[in-house]
């Protein structure tokens, strides 16, 4: 007999029994190979999604600053910089 089963694919079609090992897989996939065996990859595809809310914290801070760098005068003024903490 036929039953419903829930499986999660990742981009490159592979099934997964949850939604973290497809993330994972897409994670060791958009990474590459790290380290001379590739062995380091899963390793750091978990780590990355055990420390994502730091990781995109990290992201947005660098992006303000970029989008302020790019907003500042050209002249050579200095402009202040605001603490945020």
């Amino acid at each position: 007999m036929a039953i419903e089963c829930t499986a999660y694919r990742d981009d490159k079609g592979g099934l997964h029994s949850t939604p973290e090992k497809a993330t994972l897989a897409d994670l060791a996939t958009v990474l590459g190979r790290v380290g001379e065996e590739g062995g380091m990859t899963a390793g750091v595809a978990k780590l990355l999604l055990d420390k994502r809310e730091e990781i995109e914290r990290v992201f947005a801070e660098h992006d303000k600053m970029v989008a302020a760098a790019e907003a500042a005068p050209e002249s050579g003024d200095v402009v202040p910089i605001k603490d945020a903490r």
